[in-house]
């Protein structure tokens, strides 16, 4: 299989399975914090590795998937949830710098996740969407640029990361 003039390899397979199971563990281990109207999905600074390969969106998707099988809102956490993701992974795409790709999470889960919220528990939409987006800015773009921009320096994880 090709993609971009590049086969798609066992070791790029391995790492997409990686971080799908990495996001699900994290996610799972810290359930207690993982769901709900405010949420820290640490899992979601990984959105950011999209950033820096496509390739990652896949992974993420099928990550964020799996891991809202445990939500206590399964069902709808498996579809909103993960269209949420879908969404920010597409906007992550075209975003220009981290700091503006940090915040697809942040608008798409505020908005589509808040929704799922307010049709769920006949809460307020707002409420519901602006505590979606602060667990979501804290996860991603306090955490996850700053784990990032930390990591990026190191020469080897970039070439993990990117190849």
């Amino acid at each position: 299989m090709q993609e971009n003039g590049k086969k798609f390899s066992a070791l790029r397979l391995a790492k997409l399975a990686i971080v799908a199971a990495l996001y699900v563990v994290l996610t799972y281990a810290l359930g207690f914090m993982s769901y709900g109207n405010i949420q820290f999905r640490i899992a979601e600074a990984l959105m950011l590795l999209c950033f820096y390969k496509k390739d990652y969106g896949i992974a993420l998707t099928v990550g964020c998937f799996v891991a809202n099988i445990f939500s206590p809102m399964m069902l709808m956490d498996m579809t909103f949830g993960t269209l949420a993701t879908v969404l920010a992974v597409l906007l992550i795409f075209v975003s220009p710098n981290i700091y503006i790709a940090s915040l697809a999470p942040v608008l798409t889960n505020a908005l589509i996740v808040g929704l799922e919220l307010t049709i769920s528990f006949e809460t307020p939409f707002w409420l519901n969407a602006v505590e979606v987006a602060f667990g979501e800015f804290v996860c991603v773009s306090v955490f996850g640029v700053l784990l990032f921009k930390l990591l990026g320096r190191n020469a080897a994880f970039m070439k993990l990361v990117t190849n």
